[in-house]
């Protein structure tokens, strides 16, 4: 179905459908496909990585990291 059709189809439906629809094409658009998920993913893990080489970042153990997330939600 083309865009012009699909409109005019989509029209129809009841406001609540509609409505519906409307947030699922506009997370569509806000949502990264999965080549571009995947690309955002290693562009990230590199920019993590080049910090640990350079000293930039320190790293921090699993428990340290659990300890403070229990910390903060107590």
């Amino acid at each position: 179905m083309k865009g012009k059709a699909l409109q005019d189809a989509a029209s129809y439906l009841p406001p609540d459908e509609r409505a519906a629809l409307a947030r699922r094409l506009r997370l569509s658009l806000e949502e990264p496909l999965g080549e571009e998920l995947a690309e955002i993913w290693l562009s990230e893990a590199q920019r993590r990585a080049r910090g640990l080489d350079c000293g930039e970042v320190q790293p921090v153990c699993a428990e340290e990291v659990r300890r403070k997330a229990r910390a903060l939600l107590r």
